[in-house]
């Protein structure tokens, strides 16, 4: 561009000199550009970090077959190569991180969604368990356990992304304000799934789905800018290491585009999906029978990401399941066995990866679940496919036209199916498409992941919500489907009625005694203890201040000193120090300390003054009528973690996060009915912790609520039991009766 004398006219571009200025007036670059630097840095940091995970697990993944392969002579020294290699690097990598940080241990998307929820989880986004978490994923991968790193990525994306906004909190900017931290971490979200799977679309989808139950528009466009870049950059460093030629999917597949696949052929699709998910359930049992060294029967030597590309493959294996029909070498001829066929060594792939996978991912060291999941799935896909190949060895005919049988694209529609089972997401479809670099079966994928969803979701909870439940994080679960009661309840049946409060008119001493008997973080500000009209919440540390501003040293040192000048003035012959015995200077030390005591109980009888405390005005309120569905739906929209009740402004009671969770665990439990209602002492019961880790919010329970108390807790009772029953073999039955 170049600028005249004199011309506010002059074109810049495609704009004038004056609309290009009245543009900037209106648009805060410096903003926008902070806005940029915040989504971009924490994906480039990122997936600098997660490539040099990568890279180091293939290395320890290529060593070990190098050490296997070169002592091919000796069979006892190969087994020792092949087994110590492994066993190490999980050793040290559950060493390392329980000492580190054991934080850093399992897959991460649970805990980031609790944190998402609002919920603070200590030492989860430190720099020690960044490190514990890189270095224990690199040697879990690199060791060739059945272990995902999807989870993982997920968890060092949103590490980089808390650290970053911290250290740049320092140099001030948009990074000060707190609020920024949970848009940060959602864009994390979506920056690791998209480095993972070099899938942006898919990975923002699937980071929603998972990680939030209500989520912010505003955040799209942050997850899709930073998840493209990521993923850019991580196809990219895969060109610069000459993994590939050019920047392409991660597992591209070659089906055919003109007629993938036939109408006949949708129901097996939907069997897929129908299926799927519950037969595999039922096969863990049965795979615990088989006796060790089947190895040579599932492809063994092949690793997860060869196994994925090999069961991708669209050539058919075997027209009639025979091995010796196979008409190409590589990858494939690790599912060649003289004494089976392909059927045998498919079946025996999945049972086995099946109860390996689901063994491996319960140790101790960072590691992931959903690829695994997605290379079982694919092989159930690819059994079903070469299944249909055998019956149909010509093809389908249809309307003169033969149209033959492609197992491959049954594997992409096993993967997508069983991963968006487990999961509860139906983005794995898209992440499907962008890793094969191909939409030709997006109706037989859709098809099986809506049915394998519905299949899934009316059996059990997702992979992850399981994993939350098993932690007992403080996360808030999901109404379940057909529970009409929770239209019945409502918040005066599960609140707290006994508040701590304090009044606008309260001295320094119910203040301190306040703060002696709990741990809250804000309390209740009424107007008086009898119209008990609430004017506001006020933070712990805001009260503690006050009681510091009026007891603490320095007023202390105030008192001290115009006590010696009025002793000093009041005194007029001084004696002489030197004649002074140790009995009297024991009786001034008591006098002095009587009289220390007098004055902090004269300070506490003072009226507290509230007007240089900071007040929330507007703490968020429920009515006592208003009813459970709706306090869930508004505790996961807000972020809530409790909310006081009221009556024509009154004070009544309080309703936390905890209240709200056991209700609905109870309600889930069926102990609910229209007739009976549940109040809080039958929360008390099924939340053993209450009273241990996290003080509660009463002091008493009501007198009033005692006999539903009795029913509830003879329901829980009663409830438990039978399922102990039911669950125990018949000799431990007898040993609990002993008992």
């Amino acid at each position: 561009m170049q600028e005249t004398e004199g011309g506010d006219d002059v074109n810049e571009g495609f704009m004038t000199k004056s609309t290009l200025n009245s543009w900037k007036k209106k648009v805060d670059l410096k903003r926008l550009k902070e806005v940029v630097r915040a989504d971009l840095k924490p994906s480039g940091l990122t997936v600098i970090q997660l490539d040099l995970s990568l890279s180091l697990s293939l290395s320890l993944s290529v060593s070990q077959k190098w050490m296997y392969g070169g002592l091919d002579s000796n069979v006892f020294l190969q087994y020792l190569a092949w087994v110590t290699y492994p066993v190490v690097l999980i050793t040290f990598s559950a060493g390392f991180t329980q000492i580190l940080a054991p934080q850093a241990v399992g897959s991460g998307i649970p805990e980031m969604k609790t944190i998402l929820r609002g919920v603070v989880l200590k030492e989860y986004l430190t720099f020690k368990t960044f490190v514990a978490k890189v270095i224990g994923l690199t040697c879990a991968l690199g060791s060739g356990m059945p272990l995902g790193k999807e989870g993982p990525f997920v968890h060092i994306a949103s590490l980089c992304a808390a650290l970053l906004s911290k250290f740049m909190s320092l140099f001030g900017g948009i990074y000060e304000n707190e609020s920024r931290n949970i848009e940060m971490l959602a864009a994390a979200c979506a920056v690791g799934v998209g480095c993972c799977f070099a899938a942006p679309i898919g990975g923002v989808l699937f980071s929603i789905e998972v990680t939030s139950t209500f989520f912010a528009v505003r955040n799209y466009w942050r997850g899709f800018f930073a998840a493209t870049f990521s993923a850019f950059i991580f196809r990219v460093l895969a060109v610069w290491n000459r993994d590939e030629e050019t920047i392409t999917a991660l597992f591209k597949t070659r089906f055919r585009l003109d007629f993938p696949f036939d109408l006949q052929e949708l129901p097996a699709f939907a069997v897929i999906g129908r299926l799927l998910y519950p037969a595999l359930v039922t096969l863990l049992v049965s795979t615990l029978t088989f006796p060790p060294g089947f190895g040579q029967f599932m492809a063994g030597k092949l690793t997860q990401k060869e196994s994925l590309v090999t069961l991708l493959d669209n050539r058919t294996w075997a027209k009639q399941g025979i091995a010796e029909e196979f008409d190409y070498i590589g990858h494939s001829q690790a599912w060649k066995h003289p004494q089976v066929n392909v059927f045998v060594t498919l079946v025996l792939f999945i049972v086995m990866k099946f109860w390996m996978s689901a063994l491996a991912t319960t140790i101790p060291v960072p590691c992931g679940a959903f690829m695994p999941v997605f290379v079982i799935g694919a092989a159930f896909g690819r059994l079903v496919g070469e299944s249909m190949a055998a019956w149909f060895p010509d093809g389908i005919h249809t309307d003169g036209t033969i149209y033959p049988i492609v197992p491959g694209g049954y594997a992409v529609v096993g993967a997508a199916a069983l991963s968006g089972a487990v999961t509860h997401t139906v983005s794995t479809a898209v992440i499907v498409f962008e890793l094969t670099g191909q939409i030709s079966h997006i109706l037989p994928v859709m098809i099986a992941v809506i049915l394998a969803n519905a299949v899934a979701q009316s059996l059990q909870p997702s992979l992850y919500d399981s994993i939350i439940r098993i932690k007992k994080l403080p996360y808030l679960p999901e109404l379940g489907w057909g529970h009409h009661e929770k239209y019945n309840i409502r918040v005066e049946d599960i609140m707290v009625r006994d508040v701590r409060y304090i009044t606008l008119n309260c001295c320094y001493r119910d203040l301190h005694n306040v703060l002696l008997t709990g741990h809250l973080k804000t309390l209740a500000l009424v107007e008086s203890a009898e119209s008990m009209i609430l004017l506001g919440s006020i933070e712990r540390a805001q009260l503690q201040s006050l009681l510091s501003q009026q007891l603490g040293r320095p007023r202390r040192l105030q008192y001290i000193r115009e006590r010696a000048a009025a002793e000093k003035k009041r005194l007029s012959v001084v004696s002489n120090p030197g004649s002074e015995d140790d009995s009297q200077r024991a009786s001034q030390e008591v006098r002095f300390q009587v009289r220390i005591a007098e004055w902090e109980e004269k300070q506490l009888d003072e009226q507290v003054n509230f007007n240089n405390c900071k007040i929330d005005p507007a703490p968020f309120q429920l009515v006592e009528r208003t009813s459970l569905h709706k306090t869930h739906t508004i505790f996961s929209l807000l972020g809530l973690d409790h909310a006081y009740v009221t009556s024509i402004g009154r004070l009544i009671g309080v309703v936390s996060l905890k209240e709200t969770k056991g209700c609905l665990i109870l309600l889930c439990l069926s102990v609910f009915s229209v007739s009976v209602v549940c109040s809080p002492p039958a929360l008390s019961i099924c939340t053993a912790s209450q009273t241990t880790e996290n003080p509660s919010l009463f002091v008493n329970w009501p007198g009033s609520g005692k006999r539903i108390v009795a029913k509830c807790s003879a329901a829980c009772l009663s409830l438990t039991f039978r399922l102990f029953c039911s669950a125990v073999p018949p000799a431990d039955k007898k040993a609990s009766q002993g008992r």
